[in-house]
């Protein structure tokens, strides 16, 4: 009996092919709905823009000398600033809705081998990519704002514009999380075939060095808050890699053994 050509799926899970307009319309649904879930977020959040940015600059405030404050130096500053944090906090809530319809788009052009696949991936890489933020916010901000703050010269207020710093945490929080993305490339990158294992773990001491030039490229300019990426991005690679073994073992042992018997 011939054994099943895993190259060829089974009659049951041939996909049906969508014309090119069938497929603009539901890309135009998914994208309309993604955008109704972080505008319909945004709008019930509008109401308590001003308690957002509080609660996203207390990192900062918590560290300022006593008698400094964050000041604004636009005139409309003090208006765009906090809806435009209601807005990316709204985005950050809403985005497993968002990747959802995105998954949504993709999955009837995916076999259930590559389901099983991509569900779990998609999963990991939502949780890592919010784990990294809040170990920003928790973690990097106060450890750095600290820092900051003990080393302003003698003689200078510590005082940041509103609008700066938002900017300055936007970037922060996602280079974070798009660097605790590591574990998930590394599975999909030895999962597709594209680099081995055993050759990843031979350029080690390569990512190690890279991760610290993209810890000094995406964090400010000290060397707390690049260490602060650079470890957690080697680690992650570590049990990226420690996964990916896991889950897609080496076949030279069972080559070998068909290749006796």
């Amino acid at each position: 009996m011939a054994a099943p050509n895993r190259d060829n799926p089974p009659e049951e899970e041939l996909l049906e092919e969508g014309t090119l307009m069938s497929h603009l319309i539901e890309l135009r649904l998914r994208l309309l709905r993604a955008v109704m879930a972080v505008g319909i977020i945004c709008l019930a959040l509008l109401p308590f823009a001003s308690r957002i940015f509080s609660l996203v600059a207390r990192p900062l405030v918590k560290q300022l000398p006593e008698g400094s404050k964050m000041i604004a130096t636009q005139v409309t500053a003090t208006f765009l600033t906090p809806v435009k944090t209601t807005f990316f906090v709204a985005l950050f809530l809403a985005m497993p809705l968002v990747l959802y319809q995105v998954w949504a788009f993709v999955a009837p052009g995916l076999y259930r081998r590559e389901k099983r696949f991509a569900v779990p991936l998609l999963v990991s890489s939502v949780i890592l990519f919010y784990t990294g933020v809040a170990f920003a916010y928790f973690l990097v901000f106060p450890t750095v704002f600290h820092f900051f703050a003990a080393t302003t010269p003698e003689g200078v207020t510590m005082m940041t514009d509103i609008n700066s710093y938002l900017d300055f945490t936007l970037l922060t929080c996602f280079s974070f999380g798009i660097a605790f993305e590591v574990p998930v490339a590394t599975v999909l990158l030895i999962a597709t075939g594209l680099v081995k294992a055993e050759a990843l773990a031979k350029q080690r001491p390569y990512i190690f060095l890279g991760a610290f030039i993209v810890g000094a490229v995406l964090t400010p300019p000290d060397v707390i808050s690049q260490a602060m990426l650079a470890i957690p991005m080697y680690g992650l690679f570590e049990g990226g890699l420690l996964m990916a073994r896991f889950m897609y073992p080496p076949r030279a042992a069972t080559t070998t053994d068909k290749s006796t018997a």
